[in-house]
């Protein structure tokens, strides 16, 4: 039983995360993902200060309103001449170290270190349980990760065309009236959400992973937004489930094998692709110097 809470949550942070990486990858801000993902812990420990609790919704509405700040000093930085790349670095390191230093004053008596932020231990999700009126709801890593990965399976199927057209063309969308900015801050906030639910499970080095990896792959095997979605999520799935199997024969970390899996399909679509494959482009190359010839 054991084994299938930890299959379960895994795949749930690899879809949920892939599914709202393609967005990512679409407006080429894969490593705003990144961003989010490390800035949000100062958010996940001044709730816990607040609170006085690492019940979910209060690390949720913390990570949410950091990751806020976070895109917008992204955003104003960019605005301000500083290159894009460049306020995302910064601004995610100085976050981060913010996170780290408050980490290492204020938590030190209780289970929220940064080694559990940093890396995560999937394996220990069948025993962090929700209680509910007395009755064993099951691990609540995996009532956080499913409780906003349908919130986001929500908010992006009411409003797909203008998550699509924002994704694709934004100047147009902005054209025909589609409030751009507020989409934008729509979709940071998804992502905030989403890094944080998965932080027990997956920790944030690996969430990176699972929000940029799943979606590349299937940017690589599809042009179709909606294809590419379902791909992105089925790739997330197929690596938690042959990753926990990978690990278990190793004898390794779990977490770790599910994102080593989600490389390798990657690097397999990224040879056999039928249209941006290596593999596929080299032999669609000589059979046009065949036939030249």
């Amino acid at each position: 039983m054991n084994s299938f809470w930890i299959i379960l949550t895994g795949s749930l942070v690899a879809a949920s995360c892939g599914f709202l990486g393609c967005f990512l990858i679409l407006r080429r801000m894969a490593m705003l993902g990144d961003a989010i993902s490390h800035a949000i812990l100062p958010g996940i420990v001044l709730a816990f200060l607040f609170s006085g609790s690492r019940e979910i919704l209060p690390m949720l509405m913390g990570a949410a309103i950091i990751g806020l700040i976070t895109v917008f000093i992204v955003q104003m930085l960019h605005q301000s001449g500083v290159k894009s790349d460049a306020a995302i670095g910064v601004t995610f390191t100085a976050l981060f170290s913010v996170g780290v230093v408050l980490v290492s004053l204020y938590t030190q008596q209780v289970d929220l270190d940064l080694d559990c932020v940093l890396y995560g231990e999937i394996a220990y999700v069948p025993w962090d349980t929700w209680q509910f009126g007395g009755m064993d709801m099951g691990p609540r890593a995996l009532w956080g990760v499913g409780g906003v990965f349908l919130f986001s399976l929500l908010i992006i199927g009411l409003f797909f065309k203008q998550f699509k057209l924002c994704a694709f063309d934004p100047a147009l969308a902005a054209a025909i009236g589609i409030p751009v900015v507020l989409f934008h801050y729509l979709l940071m906030t998804l992502v905030s959400l989403t890094t944080v639910a998965a932080f027990e499970s997956v920790g944030a080095i690996l969430v990176v992973a699972m929000l940029v990896v799943p979606s590349a792959t299937a940017y690589l095997l599809t042009d179709r937004l909606h294809i590419m979605l379902f791909i992105s999520m089925a790739v997330g799935v197929l690596s938690a489930i042959l990753g926990y199997f990978f690990a278990s024969w190793l004898d390794s970390s779990i977490a770790g094998a599910m994102t080593a899996v989600a490389g390798l399909l990657f690097f397999l679509a990224f040879l056999f692709s039928p249209r941006h494959g290596m593999i596929s482009k080299m032999v669609a190359r000589r059979k046009i110097h065949i036939g030249e010839a």
